[in-house]
């Protein structure tokens, strides 16, 4: 099937034939207007989740935890409540995020903290949030249960967290998620004020299929496959409705006042680009960014690019690119190795 052509702009989402609406998948919570007893809207243009470990760095924490165990993890948090927590792999995305909503003038982004703390051990990490100046008006805390549950109660987008067993769940559920990597050595510069965000392709904007092609018979049948369906649309991949979450916060503003800045980093060169092109076209999606690297290193474009976040599901780009560029290794493909980070707390 061919896909048709459709008018393409900055912040515009279309629906691919054959796809579910946004308002019947997983994670694609859409404006509804109701609000909580405190006046606050409950579902916003775009709604992130993220694990208390994925906004904080808690390795310190956690390491007392394994090693000593729940009651001395408990103690060490009570005793450190008023210290604030030092900013994790999420926090610059956070942050970024947080500040459109100032630029709008209304909440149009919402991110809540799902974690696998209590109550009481959590207060650390609320006291932090205020410290950094986060508009954090939500928590859940379920005292060592996996939190991903509670993704649709909240209408999220997105799921990031540093516990690979939660992601993958919550991936397997159908949400959009992504395991988050160890905080970057050199940190990126925020001053321009806007939102940088970078997908790989494959397996992450749209789905495995073609990937799958290139695991199984190499790089030529993998080109092959692409000129032939050069006119066919890819089907969407896990973190599309990311995107078209991104999108709608995006048609708030003029094009080319736009908050945020989207860009593809895919690995596939050019002789595989123009189905990318069709499939982009066919969703009614123009990217700022789109680099078809052909092999050549994810991490030096990155390091240009200074994203908050990077989203690969390989560990062989992600962890290059980690060193400079906070990064989401998004779970599916079998082939792909995993890097643990180890339980979350």
């Amino acid at each position: 099937m061919h896909a048709a052509q459709r008018d393409v702009q900055f912040g515009v989402a279309g629906t691919s034939p054959g796809t579910v609406p946004a308002s019947a998948a997983p994670g694609s919570g859409t404006p509804s207007g109701r609000r909580d007893r405190m006046g606050t809207e409950l579902v916003a243009s775009l709604v992130v989740a993220m694990s208390s470990r994925a906004l904080f760095d808690l390795d310190e924490a956690n390491a007392v935890y394994e090693t000593d165990g729940l009651e001395a993890y408990r103690a060490h948090q009570r005793e450190r409540e008023h210290v604030p927590l030092a900013p994790g792999t999420g926090f610059a995305l956070v942050r970024a995020l947080l500040a459109i909503n100032e630029r709008a003038g209304e909440r149009l982004v919402e991110v809540l903290v799902l974690s696998r703390n209590d109550a009481d051990t959590g207060v650390r990490v609320m006291n932090s949030a205020e410290h950094h100046g986060l508009d954090l008006p939500r928590y859940a805390f379920t005292a060592g249960r996996p939190a991903w549950p509670y993704l649709a109660s909240f209408d999220a987008n997105l799921f990031l967290s540093a516990d690979p067993d939660d992601v993958t769940a919550a991936a397997a559920a159908g949400f959009a998620a992504a395991r988050l990597l160890d905080v970057p050595t050199t940190a990126s510069d925020d001053a321009e004020g806007e939102v940088r965000i970078a997908f790989d392709g494959d397996a992450v904007l749209f789905d495995a299929s073609s990937e799958a092609i290139y695991q199984q018979h190499g790089l030529e049948a993998f080109i092959a496959n692409e000129e032939r369906h050069a006119t066919d649309a890819l089907q969407p991949g896990p973190l599309k409705p990311f995107l078209d979450a991104l999108l709608a916060v995006n048609a708030h503003f003029p094009e080319d006042e736009a908050p945020i800045r989207l860009s593809l980093v895919t690995a596939r060169n050019a002789a595989a680009h123009r189905r990318v092109i069709t499939t982009l076209r066919a969703w009614g999606v123009l990217l700022h960014e789109t680099f078809f690297l052909g092999g050549a290193s994810k991490a030096r474009v990155l390091e240009q690019l200074r994203p908050q976040i990077f989203f690969d599901d390989q560990t062989r780009h992600l962890l290059p690119a980690s060193a400079t560029t906070p990064a989401g290794h998004v779970p599916g493909f079998p082939s792909v190795p995993d890097v643990s980070a180890g339980p979350e707390v």
